[in-house]
């Protein structure tokens, strides 16, 4: 028999989106679910651990310039040392384009943690019911369907990526305001990134950059990974596709792609650092938003009889990448509390 529970809101997702709201509305008192289908938290703000030396392997750095997500960043670094926290990439190389220019521009800081950035994750979900390992597979209004529960709640957050929001969406009774915002996220563009991570050995000379952006080409970017760790066993390189290559050979052979991202990415790499000892490679079916998708602000949905819809993650801010999933559960939360019971966050 599966497992059954209740909560005043369920959260499914945890991402930086949904573990930032659901940590505000714990703080508010509320009584809070996470369901995530993955094993671990962060979502592309993830960190795999290769022979125990972290590789950010989704978001290469943070960028922003709001106090609130630099205290945050600043919390989840205290319990690690004094030189958690740096700022990084320092030295950028290439001609090409980020995919968020904004994180160079004006008073941005870039920042980048030593453990990984699931640090920030695990800050975030400090102290909340977590149910790992959960697939949603129907949503009804006050209601989860997962393949290992079924959860209950007045109100319902999603912060999975678009695609698969809609997909559970199209279980809810059709109502005007529903109906607006479904068109309105059916417009939105979400393209993947596959990714290779390349380890070589640490006595071969490697980059002196942090990061590289290609001209051209299969590769949006190159992270030099183990730059930002403190004693790193390996050199450990990250290597992003265009989002126009990875919707090519999204469905492609693996092993094709790590041959010819490490191809693209030679003429940017020292000749003597030579083969990688080690390959890992990655498919992020949905990675990146388009730009001009992004909406201002969370979606907050009435579905009747006292149930509530939320709809947050980066696309629900204007700035982007993580302080864009960030703010939206923050802001998500905030209207979620507005009502007959409100509190502080």
């Amino acid at each position: 028999m599966r497992a059954e529970e209740h909560a005043d809101v369920l959260v499914l997702g945890a991402g930086i989106a949904g573990l930032s709201c659901a940590s505000a509305l714990t703080r508010a008192g509320r009584r809070v679910l996470v369901l995530e289908k993955a094993r671990g938290v962060g979502g592309r703000a993830a960190t795999r651990r290769l022979d125990g030396q972290p590789v950010d392997h989704g978001v290469a750095f943070i960028h922003t310039e709001d106090p609130e997500l630099l205290a945050h960043l600043e919390a989840a670094a205290a319990a690690h040392g004094p030189d958690e926290l740096i700022d990084w990439p320092l030295r950028v190389e290439g001609a090409g384009q980020p995919c968020l220019p904004r994180a160079f521009a004006g008073r941005e800081r870039r920042l980048a943690l030593r453990g990984g950035l699931t640090v920030l994750a695990k800050h975030l979900s400090a102290g909340l019911p977590l149910r790992l390992g959960q697939r949603a597979e129907g949503l009804r209004p006050g209601q989860i369907d997962c393949d290992n529960g079924l959860f209950h709640a007045p109100d319902l957050v999603i912060t999975a990526p678009l695609p698969q929001a809609l997909e559970l969406l199209r279980g809810l009774p059709a109502q005007p305001e529903l109906h607006s915002a479904l068109e309105l996220l059916r417009a939105a563009t979400v393209h993947p990134c596959i990714t290779v991570i390349a380890t070589y050995p640490a006595d071969r000379p490697a980059p002196a950059w942090d990061v590289c952006y290609p001209e051209g080409g299969p590769l949006a970017l190159i992270a030099h990974d183990s730059r930002k760790r403190a004693a790193p066993r390996c050199h450990a390189l990250v290597l992003q596709a265009s989002p126009r290559w990875s919707r090519e050979h999204l469905e492609g052979d693996p092993a094709r792609w790590s041959a010819d991202l490490l191809a693209a990415a030679a003429p940017y790499l020292p000749h003597e650092l030579g083969a990688p000892q080690g390959l890992q490679a990655h498919r992020w079916r949905y990675a990146r938003l388009d730009g001009a998708s992004q909406l201002a602000e969370p979606l907050l949905i009435d579905l009747g009889g006292g149930q509530r819809l939320g709809l947050a993650g980066e696309a629900f801010a204007w700035s982007g990448g993580v302080e864009a999933a960030f703010h939206s559960g923050r802001r998500l939360a905030q209207r979620l509390l507005v009502g007959p019971h409100k509190r502080d966050l």
